[in-house]
């Protein structure tokens, strides 16, 4: 009975044990030892290990079949997850040496794909694909240090510094990372891990949203040492992380911790001058605050348009309404988001990073008319050239900068039809919603879907159900046309081509042929035109309106 209470009680930990007695525990075996030495320093007890239910990935046992006799452990974040009762997308093996070798072997065995991470640090990768398509990252590596226990102290946060034995089956924790998981705590692993690596002050702030936890407090004073460090990282680094904290759960809360321990200035410093920028009714917040109540807000719209949402989850007026009017496009906004700009980041994660920069110019352009209102002219267009600069410095794509800079440039046309919807009672036009999309192409989903987050970071609990519902209206009438119709109103198919415009109106090649076209495009959009012969009469008579009034 004693013996099933211990296992209990001390499951998943080393103990010391004398007459069967359990009189100290640790989290390795000489963690165990030296706790029992210190009281019972005469006498020698027995280590055994308590074991724990532990469910992993299958690909674990396959690699013990592989290397039955090999020293191996599953470390960092696969094991973190396992404790957490999650799954891992990848698997990290520490080794004591001749990681690569073993590597190639087990992806041989696997019928897996290899590549060499790093020759000189000795790490290799197995790439396996499974009979979905879906894979899985196998990384083996050198220990870092002389000892497994020198290579986990030098990780990041003490959640990140358990091992697996894969012979043993047992669990080595020699930073009671254990512990820290029970009471959801992220705490670095020394006073230099922050320090040493500065990127990983991205990491825990990640880490802390996404599993929930606080931060310990001598981790913050460390993060907020090691912020003016980060300049050591690459941009890359950076830029991925920045990536993961968008893409991850509560991203506000992440962008809220980094002002609040100083990052900003070092990582996203045109972000700084957002704070304490008064603006007038119908908002509520602050430019900082409105940013990140958008944040939120953008957060909880794509959860409640996700594939598989039930509108029954929540109790709240105005995501029941946003389901009910434009929840029938979940599988079409799946589609649109699963469409990469960059194989390396999502489209979500960089409406995020939208999302966050689409105020920015906000300081600069703010002017307080003599009735004390406030404005912000030419803050879109001059705020899409600011974030295009900080999204080049990160490195994005071209064609990643382009989206980026479309959307915080045109994201106030969302807000003209929705005010023009509420004040007039008047819907987005033929012509206007060819016009909105002729200006935005694929970017215009995002456009709806951040204005509507827009409106809601603006005016928070302050916004009225008929303003909702006009935003919901423009919303659905836009996807509507996007996703339904798009040969009538979006892109209507050619009925002419340059040659048959420069032969049939006698004009020479030049910017004017191309103004006639997109002219004609419209009035087809617009329903003036359907066939051939109606392009050629708008066509020339469009050109002699053009001509005579210049």
């Amino acid at each position: 009975m004693g013996d099933e209470k211990d296992r209990s009680a001390y499951a998943g930990r080393w103990v010391a044990r004398l007459h069967g007695h359990v009189i100290a525990q640790g989290g390795t075996p000489e963690l165990a030892r030296r706790a029992a030495l210190s009281t019972r320093h005469k006498e020698s007890p027995e280590i055994v290990y308590m074991p724990v239910e532990l469910t992993f990935s299958p690909l674990v046992d396959q690699v013990r079949a592989v290397l039955p006799d090999q020293e191996i452990y599953l470390v960092g974040g696969a094991v973190r997850d396992m404790l957490l009762g999650r799954s891992s997308p990848d698997l990290d093996f520490s080794v004591p040496a001749r990681a690569i070798p073993l590597a190639r072997k087990v992806a041989n065995a696997l019928g897996a794909d290899y590549m060499t991470l790093d020759e000189e640090h000795d790490t290799g990768r197995v790439i396996y694909t499974d009979a979905d398509g879906a894979r899985t990252y196998l990384d083996f590596a050198s220990f870092r240090g002389k000892t497994l226990e020198d290579d986990l102290r030098d990780r990041d946060f003490t959640i990140n510094a358990l091992a697996y034995d894969l012979r043993e089956g047992a669990i080595l924790d020699p930073l009671e990372g254990a512990a820290d998981l029970r009471v959801r705590r992220i705490r670095a692993c020394s006073p230099t891990s922050l320090s040493n690596d500065p990127i990983r002050v991205l990491r825990g702030i990640r880490q802390a949203a996404a599993f929930g936890f606080q931060i310990d407090k001598s981790t913050r004073e460390w993060m907020k040492q090691a912020a003016p460090l980060l300049g050591r990282a690459s941009v890359e680094r950076q830029r991925d992380e920045l990536f993961k904290i968008l893409d991850g759960p509560k991203p506000d809360a992440s962008i809220r911790a980094l002002e609040m321990l100083g990052v900003l200035p070092y990582f996203l410093p045109e972000l700084t001058a957002l704070k304490g920028v008064e603006q007038s009714a119908p908002h509520i917040h602050d430019v900082w605050a409105h940013t990140l109540a958008v944040l939120q807000s953008l957060e909880d719209i794509l959860s409640a348009l996700a594939v598989g949402y039930s509108a029954d989850a929540t109790n709240d007026l105005y995501t029941g309404l946003l389901t009910l009017r434009i929840g029938r496009y979940r599988e079409q906004i799946a589609r649109h988001f699963d469409t990469p700009l960059n194989t390396d980041r999502s489209v979500r994660g960089l409406l995020f990073l939208t999302a966050l920069y689409h105020d920015v110019c906000k300081p600069q352009t703010r002017t307080v008319e003599e009735s004390g209102r406030i404005r912000f002219f030419d803050h879109d267009e001059q705020g899409a050239e600011v974030a295009a600069e900080r999204a080049l410095a990160f490195h994005l794509s071209n064609d990643e900068v382009s989206r980026l800079r479309i959307v915080i440039k045109n994201h106030m046309r969302f807000h003209f039809h929705t005010s023009r919807m509420e004040g007039e009672g008047k819907s987005p036009s033929r012509r206007s919603i060819y016009r909105f999309f002729r200006e935005s192409g694929p970017a215009g989903v995002e456009l709806v879907l951040l204005g509507l987050a827009d409106l809601r970071g603006t005016q928070g609990p302050n916004l009225r159900q008929e303003s909702w519902s006009a935003a919901l209206d423009v919303a659905r009438i836009l996807l509507e046309n996007y996703f339904e119709k798009p040969e009538e109103t979006i892109a209507p198919p050619r009925l002419l081509d340059g040659h048959d415009l420069m032969s049939a109106l006698d004009l020479k090649p030049g910017p004017v042929v191309g103004d006639v076209l997109e002219a004609i495009r419209e009035a087809q959009a617009t329903g003036k035109v359907s066939t051939r012969e109606d392009a050629l009469a708008f066509g020339k008579s469009w050109f002699e309106e053009q001509r005579h009034s210049s």
